[in-house]
């Protein structure tokens, strides 16, 4: 699958509030698992308590979704800045009702290439 625009939020902790991204996303070959600034987040068929993928390294639950038109992508109880990749900011203003990012809603900020090798091994490894 080809890299996708995708809002990223930790759940884990945070409720509403956690730390949120919007980059590309990587996909697996299936599409259940994402990878996305260092990480591999599974997909956990609604049974997260807070999130709709879960940090295979950790179990930390994240919601993963596409963007909103409106630029209303955090949970309207939610806040904190989102921070946005900076190589993505002229796609994603291309996308939403508005030409100019607010610097109090969002922060410019650099998304970490995920090695998928590294996690396909870690999810293919035997176990003792």
């Amino acid at each position: 699958m080809k890299p996708e625009l995708k809002y990223i939020e930790l759940k884990s902790g945070f409720g509403d509030n956690g730390p949120a991204w919007i980059g590309m996303a990587e996909f697996s070959k299936s599409g259940r698992t994402v990878y996305f600034n260092g990480k591999a987040l599974k997909n956990s068929n609604a049974k997260g308590i807070a999130g709709n993928y879960f940090d295979i390294e950790n179990g930390d639950e994240y919601w993963v979704s596409g963007i909103k038109k409106n630029g209303t992508d955090r949970h309207w109880v939610g806040g904190g800045k989102i921070m946005i990749d900076k190589n993505v900011v002229e796609l994603y203003l291309s996308l939403v009702d508005f030409d100019v990012l607010d610097k109090n809603r969002f922060e410019l900020t650099e998304i970490e290439m995920t090695d998928k090798q590294r996690f396909a091994e870690l999810e293919n490894k035997k176990l003792n």
